[in-house]
């Protein structure tokens, strides 16, 4: 079977907090009520107009760049510090915010350029406009993103470190990326699920796979519990030069729940002592795969209960498995 364009998984998952797309309410592109604002001017208390939002496109290119496009507003002067913001949600350190010049890119029109090369660190950055007339930043709107590039990207074989940015519009209807900065990199491709187990086929970025290579799935409970987790499943891997595909039967994962729902995050191991790599699907237009791509929960029978087993991606794009109870949610 293969995944699905509806959302089939709620509850347990939902309490991932790693990347939860939250945001202040009080930014330029939201009234004080958390509602969205109209595109347009709009009064300020005191009978002036406030001012008009400012909108970018988006140009991704097959490196990990992106090109930001913003109408100039009519009132604006060309400034030599005009700078396009981006600031990384939660951060505030001195690497959470970087600036890329803001420059004029023909009549009425202003560009600013993120290279590749220019590192930004995981994470959701908002984007904003500082346009060199001394106010303050004001939140960018989406216009229109070509994000063609990306799909099905493939960056080069020997790439030590992985760049992937991708634009998309906040639940408030500001613009914002979805960064992730990796190496290696083990990217998820075809997942098949049959009543025994999935089946995961990908491709390893900044590593070769060698002797004793092995897919591991770990019970996130583990993190927070050791003395009590159970111990990881692997399984050996399959491996064609970059290319690799492993097997997961569900029936290792139903001996080791203990109750509720239970999630299993996968990981793949290069070589034996080798540093392990979260097995993710960054390398394609969609910033949010959970909201996109689903799979079905299947019925395994084990020796506790009638439980239902089924991948899913995280709200970081990260591959993990679900492991329901009878009473799960």
């Amino acid at each position: 079977m293969t995944a699905s364009r509806q959302l089939t998984w709620t509850g347990d998952e939902t309490k991932e907090s790693a990347a939860i797309d939250q945001e202040a309410t009080a930014v330029s592109g939201a009234a004080p009520d958390g509602r969205e604002r109209r595109a347009g001017r709009r009064k300020r208390a005191d009978g002036t107009a406030a001012p008009a939002e400012l909108r970018a496109d988006c140009i991704a290119d097959s490196a990990g760049g992106l090109t930001f496009d913003l109408t100039a507003p009519q009132d604006a002067a060309p400034s030599w510090s005009a700078a396009l913001v981006l600031r990384r949600r939660g951060g505030d350190g001195a690497d959470d915010e970087v600036r890329l010049p803001l420059g004029p890119n023909g009549a009425g029109r202003l560009r600013a350029v993120l290279p590749s090369t220019v590192a930004l660190a995981e994470g959701r950055w908002n984007a904003y406009a500082d346009l060199g007339d001394g106010g303050a930043p004001r939140r960018l709107q989406p216009g229109v993103n070509d994000l063609r590039s990306l799909v099905d990207r493939r960056p080069l074989a020997g790439i030590g470190r992985l760049g992937v940015r991708i634009p998309y519009a906040t639940k408030l209807g500001n613009l914002a990326l979805r960064s992730w900065l990796r190496g290696p990199h083990a990217e998820a491709g075809d997942i098949l699920v049959t009543p025994d187990g999935m089946t995961v086929s990908g491709r390893l970025y900044g590593a070769a796979p060698a002797a004793g290579a092995l897919a591991e799935a770990r019970a996130r409970r583990a993190a927070g519990s050791p003395e009590t987790a159970p111990a990881p499943v692997t399984v050996p891997l399959t491996v064609n030069g970059a290319e690799f595909c492993f097997t997961l039967p569900y029936e290792e994962l139903a001996t080791r729940w203990a109750h509720g729902t239970e999630p299993w995050d996968l990981w793949l191991r290069p070589a034996e002592g080798a540093r392990p790599v979260r097995i993710a699907r960054l390398l394609d237009d969609v910033a949010d795969k959970k909201q996109v791509f689903s799979y079905p929960a299947l019925p395994v029978a084990s020796a506790a209960a009638q439980l239902r087993i089924g991948p899913y991606y995280t709200l970081d794009n990260d591959l993990a498995v679900r492991v329901a109870g009878p009473d799960a949610d």
